[in-house]
């Protein structure tokens, strides 16, 4: 049943060997589609809130909810421009990408190995960036941002599922037993991934939540 699963997820319907190029199922792409909007969703709204808090130093955004989860300490943060503007116009054009292929996909385009593997690229980056900014969050910034875990969620699920479409198609070579494992339990990787975050944030800030 775990096998029928991922083939849902990621499986690809439409495979051109003489050409090389590979489509997508139309889960696969529904999950580019709806990750892609939530990121985009967290985007625009910190980027909104983030005009208003340039025009208005006193705004308070309405994520800021106490000491801890305080989008406005995040946004005055330095590391929320991390490349010299803020970080959710970067996610803006690149969640918006992301949109544009899932619905590609549905329409039924087929793209190169070089194609996904650009992808699969641009994902590793999007999560290794989240990565840093959840390590800055959580114990250099000292806050948490709703909108911004909602990305991370979104970023972690997406490059998950990218990684294992290109691995199933062996766009990414890896042993056969791995690959086996990964396509019959897809679910663990980004359901493990997310707890450990779940939990680092718990216990980082235990004594505020059970207070």
């Amino acid at each position: 049943m775990a096998t029928a699963a991922v083939d849902d997820v990621s499986s690809d319907r439409k495979t051109d060997g003489d050409k090389g190029l590979i489509g997508g199922g139309r889960a696969f792409a529904w999950m580019l589609i709806v990750t892609g909007a939530a990121g985009l969703l967290a985007a625009w709204v910190i980027t909104i809130d983030k005009f208003k808090l340039l025009e208005d130093p006193d705004f308070t955004p309405g994520c800021s909810l106490n000491p801890i989860v305080s989008c406005g300490n995040i946004m005055e943060s330095e590391q929320a421009s991390a490349f010299g503007f803020p970080n959710p116009m970067l996610g803006l054009a690149s969640y918006a990408a992301v949109i544009a292929i899932g619905a590609g996909l549905l329409a039924g385009a087929r793209y190169r190995r070089w194609f996904w593997l650009g992808l699969n690229a641009g994902t590793l980056f999007g999560v290794g960036f989240c990565t840093w900014l959840q390590y800055q969050s959580l114990y250099v910034i000292g806050s948490l941002c709703l909108w911004c875990c909602l990305a991370w969620v979104a970023t972690i699920v997406m490059f998950c599922y990218v990684t294992l479409h290109n691995i199933r198609h062996r766009i990414i070579k890896v042993p056969e037993g791995l690959r086996r494992g990964l396509l019959e339990f897809h679910w663990v990787p980004p359901v493990l991934w997310i707890g450990i975050i779940g939990m680092l944030i718990l216990t980082r800030w235990w004594d505020f939540w059970t207070s």
